[in-house]
């Protein structure tokens, strides 16, 4: 299993977690839901208790990936697996995003 920390504006969100079998999950922080004036992260994830599960990675997230030639680059620089959607999005979602959601890799206890 893999996590990450999903950020918006800098902070923490949920937490988006691919597990063994390659599907996916995201949730929301139960600190984040606390506070009514944080916003949902997407459309298509709104803020609420429920777990979301998806068999692949969520469009909101996989529209965070590079594309063409970028992609390649990324992915020959940093010797990922092209159809590891994953990993490249947490290599790329690190710093600099187009909209306010960030991704960093989550350390597992």
């Amino acid at each position: 299993m893999r996590q990450a920390k999903i950020l918006y504006k800098g902070k923490e969100a949920g937490i988006l977690e691919q597990h063994n079998d390659g599907s996916f999950s995201f949730r929301y922080l139960d600190s984040w839901l606390a506070n009514s004036e944080n916003p949902s992260i997407s459309l298509t994830l709104p803020r609420s208790q429920t777990e979301y599960h998806s068999d692949y990675l969520f469009p909101f997230f996989y529209n965070m990936l590079p594309e063409g030639t970028n992609r390649q680059i990324v992915i020959r620089a940093n010797r990922l697996d092209s159809n590891d959607h994953f990993g490249i999005l947490m290599t790329t979602a690190r710093y600099d995003t187009v909209g306010a959601v960030t991704v960093k890799s989550k350390e597992l206890k």
